[in-house]
Order: structure tokens, then C-alpha cells, then sequence
């Protein structure tokens, strides 16, 4: 069911689960509860304004989900922005948080949008490092090869740090994760809203001040927790990237099966202040 009008601002869209997930999978080191189980959902979100729909993350497909097994496919991501009352050609933009199978799928769902992500995430998983240990399993090859067709078309463009999507979209380049992993805040009339990807999966990740298992650079994972508290400031709020409880702190948009929800700071259901961790209470503050 399709919402009666356009809609604009921005929303968090459901499009897949997994309950069959385990504490340790989320969390830097060991966790004595390492084999509860922590369900994890997959999100992909939507800032609509009067003209276009700017996308940030495309997910995966259907049958990408059917081959890695144990994934509740609820819909397309394409399917998800319809409900919202918008068509997939109004994406004018998609930003790509980074190269990750679950982040990376369906471009080819939005034939009107220029895909957007940091030259840093494409050169890494273009090389040779992107087949050592477990990274073969983080990739679908396909998902690749869309984007290097897409950069020999012209709709692919690379950036080096931080840019902008037209007014009230700031992206910032943040690492940790992986090379150049990038995060989103947007402009609403009750403040920003900042979307995390993978810069904190969980609301446990940022508030305990405890990164996610993959690694690519361990200190620029704790420093991207303070710039999301930086980006949001004092009226925002910051979404993760993977947290059921985004349902429990943001409202459904009606008519759409729990599956997508509207975020903006005035409507939060339940909080958490969050503050940077102070320099002083870092080991050898001294010499940051």
C-alpha cells in the first residue's frame, strides 16, 4: 500500500531480517554473551524532497538472500521507496555507504540516479586485498561489476572526503569499517538526522563505545562514533544500521507493514544522550 501523497523526509526502510545472529558476531573482541542471540536487521533509508529521492544504500536482492540462507526478505528496496508514494526514477541519487554485499545490491533497480561513494572503498575492493581471508564473503562479485560498468558509463562518480547532494545532505567520509566507508546527515525541519550505516550497526555499538567485529582500521571506528555525535550536535538524532530497535524508537509510517519508518528527532519514541568520549579519559591524552 502506497502512501496518498509524495513523501518527503526521511525514512529508515526495512527490507530484510535475520534472527538466526549471534552477540559475537557484532562486537570488537570477546564478549563473555558472545552466543546470545542478537537479531540483526537490514535497512536501507530515503530522504525524499520536492524533486528527487536521494537513496543511501541499496541493500541486496531477493535471491541473494535465498543464496546466503537464513534471511527474511521482506521487500525490494525499489518496492519499499514505492510504498512510500514515490517512484524508483525519482532517485536521483544513490550514496553508497560502502562496498559490503548487504549495502551494495539493486543499483540497477534506480536507472535514473548517479551513484555516489568514496574512491578509497572502490580501489580497496577492486584489488587484490578483496580476496584474502574472510573478505570473499562480505563482496558479491556481480554487485562489482555493476559499479565498474557504471564508472565507464559516467554514472558512477568517485569522491575523495567529504560532499554534498544538493541542500541539507552532508556526506562524511569516516573509515574504520572498511577504507572509505561514508555516512549521511540530512537537514529536517526538527534538526538532523544522522544515518550511521555501518558506522555503528547497533545502538549498543555507539553507546557502550564498542565497534563492530570487522575491522579495517580500529581507531578511526571509535573516532567515526564521535563524529556521528558531532553531526547530529544537540538537537539530532542518530540512527544505526542495523538495530531492530529503530522500530522501537521511530514510528511506522502507516499502510507500510512495520516495514518503514520516519526519522526525525521531534518524533523519537525513547532516547539516549550520547556525548564524545572526553580526550582527558583516553589513555596518553597527552599527547592527542
Amino acid at each position: 500500500m502506497s502512501m496518498p501523497h509524495p513523501a518527503q523526509g526521511v525514512f529508515a526502510l526495512r527490507y530484510a531480517s535475520r534472527t538466526q545472529s549471534e552477540r559475537g558476531e557484532h562486537f570488537y573482541g570477546h564478549d563473555a554473551a558472545c552466543h546470545e542471540n542478537y537479531p540483526i536487521d537490514y535497512f536501507v533509508w530515503a530522504i525524499g524532497r520536492p524533486g528527487d529521492v536521494v537513496l543511501f544504500d541499496t541493500g541486496f536482492s531477493r535471491a541473494t538472500a535465498e543464496k546466503r540462507g537464513a534471511r527474511s526478505y521482506h521487500a525490494s528496496p525499489a518496492e519499499l521507496v514505492e510504498r512510500l508514494g514515490r517512484n524508483r526514477d525519482e532517485v536521483q541519487h544513490i550514496v553508497l555507504s560502502h562496498l559490503h554485499y548487504d549495502h551494495s545490491g539493486t543499483v540497477t533497480d534506480f536507472p535514473n540516479a548517479q551513484v555516489h561513494l568514496q574512491q578509497s572503498e572502490y580501489d580497496f575492493w577492486m584489488s587484490p586485498a578483496a580476496l584474502r581471508g574472510t573478505n570473499p564473503h562480505l563482496i558479491e562479485p556481480d554487485d562489482l561489476d555493476t559499479l565498474a560498468g557504471l564508472l565507464t558509463e559516467g554514472r558512477l562518480v568517485l569522491h575523495d572526503g567529504d560532499f554534498t547532494v544538493g541542500d541539507g545532505v552532508r556526506v562524511r567520509r569516516v573509515g574504520g569499517h572498511t577504507p572509505g566507508l561514508q555516512v549521511v546527515s540530512a537537514d529536517t525541519p526538527a534538526g538532523v538526522v544522522v544515518l550511521a550505516a555501518d558506522a555503528s550497526h547497533f545502538y549498543e555499538n555507539i553507546e557502550t563505545d564498542r565497534p563492530y567485529s570487522i575491522v579495517h582500521t580500529l581507531p578511526a571506528m571509535h573516532a567515526a562514533f564521535d563524529t556521528l555525535v558531532e553531526l547530529a550536535g544537540a538537537d539530532g538524532v542518530i540512527v544505526p544500521g542495523h538495530d531492530p530497535r529503530v522500530a522501537d524508537r521511530h514510528p511506522a509510517v502507516p499502510g507500510t507493514d512495520d516495514l518503514i519508518f520516519s526519522l526525525s528527532p521531534d518524533s523519537v519514541l525513547t532516547r539516549t544522550e550520547l556525548s564524545p568520549v572526553p580526550r582527558k579519559d583516553l589513555p596518553h591524552a597527552e599527547h592527542l
